[in-house]
């Protein structure tokens, strides 16, 4: 039996470049809990401010005045971040370089 033309076509992912001198941050989780062990309800959450880079725009790769790669954890202020609705969970976000404040690094 032939296969149709459909499934002859493989699937493509859909990936998200930034552009400018901005980059891909994936929020970390919301905490549901305080550092005191109090259970928070599910409409109170604290802020995080936290994620790991996801992907890096052209622009700001090779620069050395941001010394950021893939997979960095980061902190950001969240001001001029876009979501990105490009997952169920709403977790990505396009974030200006300057909004970084910090990366997290092991010495």
């Amino acid at each position: 039996m032939a296969a149709n033309k459909s499934d002859q076509t493989k699937t493509k992912i859909e990936v998200i470049e930034p552009i400018g001198d901005r980059v891909l941050i994936r929020k970390d989780e919301d905490k549901k809990q305080t550092k005191s062990g109090i259970h928070l309800p599910d409409k109170m959450e604290i802020p995080t401010l936290t994620g790991r880079v996801v992907a890096i725009s052209a622009m700001l790769e090779d620069d050395p005045d941001y010394p950021i790669a893939r997979y960095d954890r980061v902190l950001f202020h969240p001001k001029d971040a876009v979501p990105v609705d490009f997952e169920g969970d709403n977790r990505l976000f396009v974030v200006p370089v300057e909004n970084i404040v910090a990366v997290f690094r092991r010495e």
